[in-house]
């Protein structure tokens, strides 16, 4: 069911806003990360766990947030999410050791595994299936996708002008007047939508200690090898842990994840997807880093200034996108979007040079990130559409969970792809093979982008008028208004007549 906003302009405003402090909190500490190692004493071995920490603390409690939205309300959890950010980028900017810093970043990751599924939620059910829907999707994946490149531009002119410790100071104001925007403009659960069930303890508990293992071994892998104790161990107890979590769903009467969710043909697609597009798409930031970093010697504020051009070009795209899906179809659009990708991986690719000026990469990055714009603003919404409203959290759980899995999972091939011919090179030789180990690692994220083209596939597609088949309403008329359980699909049909 559909509860509309009172103050729709407002409140996603403030939706999307949540969105861009997710997103630069991913990566916001990139550029920062060489400050942080001298100032803090980390060794080169554990300085990864500043990433890595978020990330595993984000994908091993997103399924846990999903369903809590849906117990305990929206916002409720979104003012929570918001308020863990706000204490723990206090806590991470006043450390003086590593360790607080690792477990501030862990907090924040947890905050956004609260704040993800709620805003989420409140997209898919505050706004009406159609072109609002459309439209709301399409700020929400502006922000969310310039967001990670703006964690970039912000990470490296705060790191230049105040220090390390501005990445993190900076998200206490952003959250804390973020929280409070929300009492206003986000109404609380109805008493009479309030449910009396059950929260599922066995499991909350295997499913996120069972993620978050797995999580573990996923990001420590390349550091300590795929065969050592320490990966070896956190994934085989992850997967037990994870087959338990299946016994607990099948048998439970009031699950934390209905497992029949599982079987609906969007939410399985947009699963499958995520996890593809964040294992290609969600690793070339890195690799640009990297690319402009260790071979070109950038600056941390150069380096951010870098990605302007792709910013401006994933606005472009997620506009565009909201546009043409009520025009074309979600399913349309999304495969488009995916091969515009496509098409710019392998330009920048191929423009990948030791000597490349930074105007020869430009239309590289213009048509990636168009097409990465587009696509990152269609899937989520894509996934859930035909998920009742009482269960959006724990299915935008679900798809999220998947895109923090995939990223790792991409990451960690494509880095081991990257790094294979640089053992015991030094100065030009080095940076040579650093290249040469890029553009290998492009082509093959082009590969997986062109698989997840074929994987959106699986999404619903849009229904077809027959030639003879009367129209249900004229432009003058008002329109019927769609079930809760319509697909994406199924409302913009109804939009466009």
């Amino acid at each position: 069911m559909t509860t509309a906003l009172p103050r729709p302009g407002p409140a996603l405003a403030l939706l999307a806003f949540a969105q861009l402090i997710i997103s630069l909190d991913y990566n916001i500490v990139y550029v920062a990360l060489p400050e942080i190692g001298d100032g803090l004493g980390f060794s080169t071995q554990t300085l990864q766990w500043v990433v890595s920490a978020y990330a595993v603390a984000f994908g091993g409690f997103l399924l846990l947030g999903g369903r809590a939205t849906d117990l305990f309300g929206p916002r409720r959890m979104f003012v929570t999410g918001l308020g863990l950010y706000a204490v723990a980028s206090l806590v991470g900017g006043l450390a003086q050791t590593p360790w607080p810093l690792v477990a501030a970043r862990a907090a924040q990751g947890l905050g956004g595994a609260m704040l993800f599924p709620a805003t989420l939620t409140l997209i898919g059910t505050g706004f009406a299936p159609g072109r609002e829907r459309n439209r709301a999707f399409a700020v929400w994946g502006t922000a969310g996708g310039s967001g990670m490149i703006l964690g970039s531009l912000l990470g490296g002119v705060l790191t230049d002008a105040f220090g390390w410790t501005a990445v993190f100071f900076v998200n206490v104001p952003l959250a804390g007047v973020a929280a409070l925007a929300a009492l206003p403009l986000i109404p609380p659960r109805p008493r009479r939508d309030v449910t009396r069930r059950r929260f599922d303890a066995a499991g909350a508990l295997t499913a996120t200690a069972g993620t978050t293992l797995l999580v573990v071994a996923l990001v420590q892998g390349p550091e300590s090898g795929w065969t050592s104790w320490l990966v070896t161990g956190a994934a085989a107890a992850g997967g037990l842990l994870l087959a338990v979590f299946v016994a607990v769903e099948r048998r439970g009467s009031d699950p934390l994840l209905p497992l029949s969710l599982l079987r609906g043909r969007d939410l399985g697609a947009g699963a499958l997807v995520t996890f593809l597009y964040m294992g290609t798409f969600g690793t070339l930031l890195y690799f640009l880093t990297l690319y402009f970093q260790a071979v070109h010697g950038y600056s941390a504020l150069r380096t951010g200034l870098a990605f302007l051009v792709p910013m401006a070009a994933i606005v472009v795209g997620s506009q565009l996108a909201g546009r043409l899906a009520t025009a074309r179809g979600v399913r349309t659009v999304m495969i488009g979007s995916l091969l515009v990708g496509l098409a710019g991986t392998l330009v920048l690719a191929t423009t990948l040079a030791t000597g490349a000026s930074y105007l020869v990469l430009v239309p590289g990055l213009v048509i990636l990130g168009a097409g990465q714009g587009a696509g990152y603003t269609l899937m989520f919404g894509a996934a859930t559409s035909q998920t009742p409203a009482d269960q959006q959290g724990v299915a935008s759980g679900v798809v999220s969970t998947t895109q923090q899995i995939g990223g790792a999972v991409g990451l960690a091939v494509l880095v081991a792809v990257a790094n294979a011919g640089t053992d015991g090179l030094a100065g030009p030789a080095l940076r040579a093979a650093t290249v040469d180990g890029l553009r290998t690692a492009m082509f093959v994220a082009a590969a997986g982008i062109a698989l997840t083209a074929l994987a959106a596939f699986g999404f619903t597609a849009p229904r077809r008028h027959s030639p003879t088949t009367p129209r249900e309403h004229t432009p003058t008329s008002p329109a019927r208004p769609s079930p809760a359980t319509a697909s994406v699909a199924e409302s913009l049909e109804t939009t466009e007549r």
